[in-house]
C-alpha cells in the first residue's frame, strides 16, 4: 500500500491533499465467491447500509447464502427479506449459472481480469460497476476504477472539474497502475465529507 501512496501522492496533488487532510482509507477485503456477489447485486443503486441490512436478513432467514438455497427459495421469502422483484431475478440467475458451473468463482484466481469480466457480465442485471466492485473488494485487483459509481463521479466533478466520461478517464489514467487505491481514496473523501464516516 505504501508504494501506491507514494506513487499517487507524487503524481496527483489532489490525492495528496485528501490523504493529508482526510486520512487514509480503510481497505476492505471481502470473501471471494457466490455470497459476496449476491451482496454486490443487493448494493446496486441503494445505500451500503440498506444493502447490508437486506443481505443480513437473507443470511439470518436461510442460515447461509448458497446457490442451491437461493435458487430453490420462494420469491415471497426473498421479498420478505427486502429483495426487490428485479433483484430476485438477478440473484436466481446468478445461482442458476453457478449450479450449472457456467460461473466458477473458485477458478477466478487463475483467470485474467478479462476472462472474469466475460463470465460475470452474463449474469442478468450485472454490469461493469458490479464486476469492478467484485474485482476490487474480493480479488484485490490493483488497477480498477469504477467510473460508473455515483460517489466517484461526483467527487471527480467536484475536485477535478470533470464534466464528461472522457475527462474522468483522463484523470484516472494518471493513477495507473494503482487506480484501485486511488478509488478507495476518492470514496473515503466522499464519505467523510458527508459525515458517513468519522476521521
Amino acid at each position: 500500500m505504501q508504494q501506491a501512496i507514494d506513487f499517487l501522492s507524487q503524481k496527483d496533488t489532489t490525492i495528496q491533499y485528501i490523504l493529508d487532510n482526510f486520512g487514509h482509507p480503510i481497505i476492505q477485503k471481502r470473501e471471494e465467491g457466490f455470497a459476496s456477489m449476491c451482496h454486490i447485486i443487493l448494493e446496486q443503486q441503494v445505500s451500503i447500509a440498506s444493502a447490508f441490512a437486506c443481505y443480513k436478513k437473507i443470511n439470518d432467514y436461510f442460515g447461509e447464502i448458497t446457490p442451491t438455497i437461493l435458487y430453490n427459495s420462494k420469491d415471497e421469502e426473498l421479498r420478505n427479506c427486502g429483495v426487490s422483484r428485479q433483484k430476485t431475478i438477478y440473484l436466481k440467475d446468478l445461482a442458476a449459472k453457478v449450479i450449472a458451473k457456467e460461473i466458477q468463482f473458485e477458478t477466478f484466481s487463475s483467470k485474467t481480469e478479462q476472462q472474469i469480466r466475460s463470465e460475470l457480465i452474463t449474469i442478468k442485471g450485472v454490469g461493469n460497476w458490479s464486476i469492478e466492485v467484485y474485482l476490487m473488494f474480493c480479488l484485490q485487483s490493483p488497477d480498477i476504477v469504477p467510473l460508473g459509481d455515483i460517489a466517484i463521479k461526483n467527487t471527480l466533478k467536484e475536485l477535478y472539474d470533470c464534466q464528461t466520461q472522457e475527462e474522468m478517464e483522463q484523470v484516472s489514467n494518471h493513477w495507473k497502475p494503482y487506480r484501485t487505491f486511488a478509488s478507495f481514496v476518492i470514496w473515503h473523501y466522499y464519505l467523510v465529507k458527508r459525515n458517513k464516516i468519522k476521521l
